[in-house]
């Protein structure tokens, strides 16, 4: 007899470990493959998931969007307006745009970099 799986309100398929180890890999990436998240829990908490391909590459890009998200806020967030040359970083750093220019094609002619 097949284990039974139940259904959460995420939409995931819930197998406990002992019914996954039932159904066998193939069957859960079969599930997966087929656009199934399945839930693995062990004593009634969640511990792993199977996810099809195309939902993991869905999920890295919505980490991506989220990322660039935060980052613009944040930007938004902080931004009071001023803005700051190279070559004043340069200098608040105690360096001189020449002498590194002169360094660089220095390391370009030396094969170095």
């Amino acid at each position: 007899m097949a284990p039974q799986v139940k259904s959460n309100a995420t939409s995931a398929e819930s197998v406990t470990v002992t019914e996954a180890s039932r159904l066998g890999v193939s069957d859960l990436v079969r599930r997966a493959s087929q656009g199934h998240d399945i839930v693995v829990e062990k004593h009634g908490t969640p511990v792993a998931a199977v996810i099809g391909l195309a939902r993991f590459e869905q999920l890295e890009d919505l980490e991506a969007d989220l990322r660039s998200a935060a980052l613009v806020l944040s930007r938004l967030a902080t931004d009071n307006g001023v803005r700051i040359g190279l070559d004043e970083v340069i200098d608040s750093l105690g360096f001189n745009r020449a002498e590194l220019e002169a360094e660089l094609d220095a390391d370009l002619r030396a094969g170095r970099i």
